[in-house]
């Protein structure tokens, strides 16, 4: 069972915990092993080149999960990461793996676009005798098998997420009459719909038997102009609506969504928006600004980077197989306590 948010207390610990748990896992205890696809190579010596492929790069997270990558290679030392931004084409993501190998990289690492070209990718990098591991979303070779995997529960985030949501609703004692819940996330992006479920859930529970007010989704491309555009047809179409609570896939959908509102002259005490990543969410709170984003889910994609490239030149030099998953904790933060968990405002 998940569990519920922890205690602001120790939401500061997030980084260092992030980091330990990401790694130090081991492989699941099922017995399954990881796919061949990323154990088969030996030890090597010399110099390493790994391949780090990333949907929408120019996001802050995944600019975060560079970082860590990179700085992890520095320290293991004699190691580069070509780090490539895939955007949201799967295509273009086809197109990047069979360049890497022709450049016949060592190993790696991929943050898929879309989780379809999962078997289309692991069995290029099979046949050309290069591992490969996912980061950020699962994916699985053409017999299922998912191949080993460094990121984030996506439905305990949506679990913490849809807690804090409900908890600010209860606290303010708003109702289900006058209130709208507004989920804002790339539709066809099964992370997303983990997330966003997850944190639907966790909101009807966390209401303690109160009427949960009626839930609008939103599809977005996972930006945030996209979401705040998305999101004016809704708010001119529900001008009724008091209270608004927000949550989506990642700190995009929902700082877009309450500048919508915002712009829409709803007062930021009339809107409880909860990002995910807090990397955007804070910049209101660092800026000392009223502000209907409320609270985050702290992710840390340096860390997951850091443990990505670790793992892929423990196997390359070392031999040693890679977890089959590197879960990293996470933990709500807010106004008063996000610089202490170590959140890079962007």
């Amino acid at each position: 069972m998940i569990t519920h948010v922890k205690r602001r207390a120790r939401s500061v610990l997030v980084v260092a915990v992030s980091a330990a748990m990401l790694l130090g896992v081991t492989a699941c205890t099922s017995g399954q092993e990881a796919a061949s696809t990323a154990q088969s190579s030996g030890p090597k010596s010399g110099k390493l080149t790994i391949a780090l492929l990333q949907k929408q790069g120019d996001q802050q997270y995944f600019v975060d999960e560079a970082t860590g990558a990179t700085a992890a290679a520095k320290k293991l030392g004699d190691v580069d990461v070509k780090v490539v931004n895939l955007g949201t084409d799967a295509n273009k993501a086809i197109s990047e793996v069979d360049s890497v190998i022709a450049q016949k990289v060592d190993g790696i690492i991929i943050v898929v676009p879309d989780k379809q070209i999962g078997p289309q990718v692991i069995s290029a990098a099979k046949t050309a005798g290069i591992p490969i591991m996912a980061a950020d979303d699962s994916i699985a070779a053409a017999d299922g098998k998912e191949i080993p995997f460094a990121g984030f529960d996506g439905t305990a985030m949506g679990t913490l997420v849809g807690a804090k949501a409900a908890e600010l609703y209860l606290k303010d004692g708003w109702t289900a009459a006058d209130t709208r819940v507004l989920s804002a996330y790339k539709q066809d992006q099964p992370n997303c719909v983990d997330r966003v479920d997850g944190a639907a859930k966790a909101f009807t529970a966390g209401l303690k038997g109160a009427e949960a007010p009626k839930i609008i989704t939103v599809g977005t491309d996972n930006s945030a102009p996209d979401a705040q555009n998305k999101a004016g047809a809704v708010i001119t179409g529900n001008a009724d609506v008091k209270h608004w609570v927000v949550w989506g896939c990642n700190d995009e959908n929902e700082t877009g969504v309450v500048t919508a509102l915002q712009n829409a002259s709803i007062s930021p005490a009339n809107i409880n928006g909860v990002g995910l990543g807090a990397y955007l969410t804070c910049k209101d709170w660092k800026a000392k600004q009223d502000t209907g984003n409320k609270a985050a889910l702290f992710i840390s994609g340096v860390e997951v980077g850091k443990a990505a490239v670790t793992s892929m030149v423990d196997l390359l030099r070392n031999g040693k197989a890679l977890p089959l998953k590197s879960i990293a904790d996470t933990a709500i933060v807010d106004a008063t306590n996000w610089e202490k968990a170590g959140v890079v405002c962007t």
